[in-house]
């Protein structure tokens, strides 16, 4: 039987933060084998339309933890990494995550959520602070 939590697949998001990070959307494609994850994700450039920012994603999932590193290819103007660690739920269609952005640790609350088709977009609601 394959596990619901696999985390392969397109996942569709918008989130909404506080300063210093902006509000955005984000598309990832994700692959997940043998507990190991990785893929691309692309958000567009809300200061440069119609530019976006591309990250390669490298990680791990775990039953329902989930961790991995997404990092700015520097295509459009990003080039750090960002640590993602979280939880899916039991269905796979939602995670929820906290990230640390450099060396400045934001909390979050994050749900994305996974999508089989291209046509359905999914809301991610996302609400950091510095700490």
């Amino acid at each position: 039987m394959s596990d619901p939590r696999n985390l392969t697949g397109v996942w569709y998001g918008a989130w909404t933060a506080t300063h210093p990070v902006y509000p955005n959307s984000f598309i990832a494609h994700l692959v997940e084998a043998h507990g190991q994850v990785s893929g691309s994700i692309t958000e567009p450039d809300l200061h440069r339309r119609p530019a976006i920012f591309r990250a390669f994603v490298e990680g791990a999932r775990a039953g329902p933890e989930v961790r991995f590193v997404k990092q700015y290819d520097g295509s459009g103007r990003l080039l750090h990494a960002v640590l993602y660690t979280g939880r899916i739920n039991d269905t796979g269609t939602e995670t929820d995550a906290q990230y640390q952005l450099e060396l400045v640790k934001i909390h979050t609350e994050k749900t994305t959520s996974k999508s089989e088709s291209a046509k359905s977009l999914a809301r991610t609601t996302k609400r950091a602070s510095l700490k």
